[in-house]
């Protein structure tokens, strides 16, 4: 007597039906099992600081009626310009870090033709708030970026219309050369 004779159909095809489940399932949970042990084996995973970082204080020193290019000096060059809506200037930025979910933020400027109209956006991180999100050392000491009056008195402004003293070619002003020299010999 064989084996096959011994068990019924019904049962074979049931215990065939009990390993494909088990197997199609074990499908899943081995892809989020060997996902966490991938996680847990990876070195390295390089955090992404994306965009146009904008300040707290930026946004600060923001004012309406402020020209297009004072903006752009306090803000920096904005990520999106659009022909299409050419009085908004939009400055996004994102934030990656290994185990955290990813921070995005956003800041809008509209321009009623060269001047500042109004900005909108998201709450936007301090300096100091951004170094400490992307630095590994929790305690840094963000440097002050702005010069006293003290500081700045140890150097003395340059004179504007000083006048040159007679034969100082070295002090006279150049007027700006209106063509250059060739740049290769010869020409």
């Amino acid at each position: 007597m064989s084996l096959t004779s011994r068990i019924p159909a019904r049962a074979i095809a049931g215990a065939m039906l009990a390993v494909l489940t088990a197997a199609l399932g074990a499908c899943s949970s081995f892809e989020q099992g060997t996902r966490g042990i991938a996680d847990a084996l990876t070195l390295y995973k390089p955090e992404v600081v994306q965009g146009n970082f904008v300040s707290k204080e930026q946004v600060a020193a923001l004012q309406p009626g402020m020209s297009r290019v004072q903006v752009r000096d306090t803000l920096g060059t904005p990520l999106v310009t659009s022909v299409f809506h050419a009085d908004r200037w939009d400055y996004v930025f994102t934030m990656r870090r290994q185990r955290v979910e990813p921070q995005n933020f956003r800041l809008t400027v509209f321009f009623k033709g060269d001047a500042l109209e109004r900005f909108e956006g998201d709450e936007m991180p301090s300096e100091t708030e951004f170094v400490q999100r992307i630095s590994r050392e929790r305690k840094v000491k963000v440097p002050v970026l702005e010069a006293t009056e003290d500081q700045l008195a140890k150097f003395p402004a340059a004179p504007t219309d000083a006048a040159p003293a007679a034969g100082d070619a070295a002090t006279s002003t150049a007027v700006p050369a209106l063509s250059y020299p060739p740049l290769e010999p010869g020409r």
